[in-house]
């Protein structure tokens, strides 16, 4: 039972929430505390085992077994070495093997229970005890006990356990001291060996789950952590990219609001204040837009996702590639439909999608092929990134997927879809359809197909 689980161990609070008192005060919490928790019958039942799941009952079968064994050899001592007749020994069997099993949903309850069965036992056998036999615990009563201390121990404080152990051998001493028949052998120190060791075994125990349990709930919350950092950081990554693709567009108001006077031939009072108002709307919205997204801008002048730098396009595909190329992987490309200039968001998105997959090829897929095609269509982009089965071991990777994450996010900015997922040869397959707007313009013819 080294390999219960479960979690911090949420119990009822034992007083109203308050501030805690100080001086005599205390003594007087703790103890109230401290009976409440040796007369509570709560229900507290015990948890299974974590490794291996099909072992997970294993505790609770254990305990039943116990249960049955006790209650047999309960009847068996009682009627074999101190002649109990009748059907107190029935009666006496059947307290100790439910007072076994309560214990695994009841432990306080059924250790009160114990005692009382003990004692019971003890004033069944008190005038047929005979030279050297035990009292008041029989020799099998005392390891059938035992359990009892140790499931109470392994769902309780320290402190409370030690009370346990503690009442039970007090019980056995001043028993032995006021009503011990003459010529029965002494059993206190055997109970306190025994039941301080099953005592500290479910502290030890109890302390070693609690501690797995603080472990995981830990991990889980800085994975969740981590994960909500990394989406944070991509989505501030994406602001700042956005805040460049509205920039330009919003200057370009700017200026073209500017100009247009100039070129109309004695335009009239109305046009020069039509124009000049969507200047200055523009301008406003403008600053209002870097003031508001200014923060997310990189503190780095050197990093090359800053805004000061020129975005990234579809372009510069070959130096991406040929950068990948360098790193020892394999790569073709395809480019296929009428080559144009795109929207600067389409344009962006569509090499920020294929510069993380092709990142994930290195990290993930070591020494294997990847293919690269863009298709221009008359309405979509279509991307598309595979690559081979890796021919090398693939070294272990802290990343948790959020890579795809950020780029079905760059996706879903422009309404497209992405799609990943492993294919039948053992590769990986990346797949994006990013919807062209009218404001992407037409270019001349390029050719069809180009490879590379």
């Amino acid at each position: 039972m080294h390999r219960l689980t479960g979690v911090n161990e949420q119990r009822p609070p034992l007083t109203e929430s308050a501030p805690e008192p100080a001086g005599p005060e205390v003594a007087r919490f703790w103890r109230r505390s401290l009976v409440l928790e040796l007369c509570s019958p709560r229900r507290d039942p015990l948890p299974p085992l974590a490794r291996p799941r099909w072992l997970a009952r294993l505790p609770h079968v254990a305990v039943l077994y116990a249960a049955v064994f006790f209650g047999f050899l309960t009847t068996e001592q009682l009627q074999d070495h101190y002649h109990v007749t009748g059907g107190g020994p029935l009666v006496l069997a059947l307290m100790t093997g439910i007072s076994i099993g309560l214990g695994m949903f009841r432990p306080v309850l059924a250790w009160w229970l114990g005692l009382l069965t003990a004692a019971l036992v003890a004033l069944s056998i008190h005038a047929d005890v005979g030279q050297g036999q035990t009292w008041p615990w029989t020799p099998g009563g005392m390891f059938a006990f035992a359990p009892l201390v140790l499931l109470v121990a392994l769902r309780v404080p320290p402190r409370v356990t030690v009370w346990v152990v503690g009442i039970s051998v007090a019980c056995t001493g001043l028993a032995e001291l006021g009503f011990r028949p003459a010529g029965s052998s002494t059993t206190v120190l055997e109970v306190a060996l025994l039941f301080g060791f099953v005592g500290l075994l479910g502290y030890a125990l109890r302390a070693l789950r609690l501690a797995r349990g603080e472990l995981v709930e830990q991990e889980t919350l800085t994975a969740e952590e981590r994960a909500r950092r990394t989406v944070l950081e991509e989505r501030s990554r994406i602001a700042r990219e956005l805040h460049d693709v509205v920039a330009h567009h919003m200057s370009v108001i700017s200026i073209q609001a500017q100009v247009a006077p100039h070129l109309v031939e004695n335009p009239s009072e109305e046009l020069r204040e039509n124009l000049a108002g969507i200047r200055e709307n523009a301008l406003e919205a403008l600053t209002e837009l870097r003031r508001v997204l200014g923060v997310l801008r990189s503190e780095h002048p050197d990093d090359p996702a800053a805004p000061q730098h020129p975005q990234p396009t579809l372009s510069e595909l070959d130096a991406l590639v040929a950068n990948v190329r360098g790193a020892g992987l394999e790569v073709t490309t395809a480019v296929s439909g009428i080559r144009r200039t795109l929207s600067p968001g389409a344009e962006l998105t569509a090499y920020r999608i294929v510069q993380e997959a092709l990142s994930n090829c290195l990290r993930h897929a070591p020494g294997s092929r990847v293919e690269v095609g863009i298709a221009y269509g008359p309405r979509d982009l279509h991307l598309c990134i595979a690559n081979s089965a890796p021919t090398r071991p693939v070294p272990g990777s802290p990343g948790a997927g959020h890579g795809l994450l950020g780029m079905r996010e760059r996706a879903g900015m422009l309404g497209g879809e992405l799609a990943a997922g492993p294919r039948p040869d053992g590769g990986y397959e990346v797949s994006a359809v990013l919807p062209l707007g009218p404001q992407d313009l037409s270019a001349g013819p390029a050719p069809e197909t180009k490879k590379v």
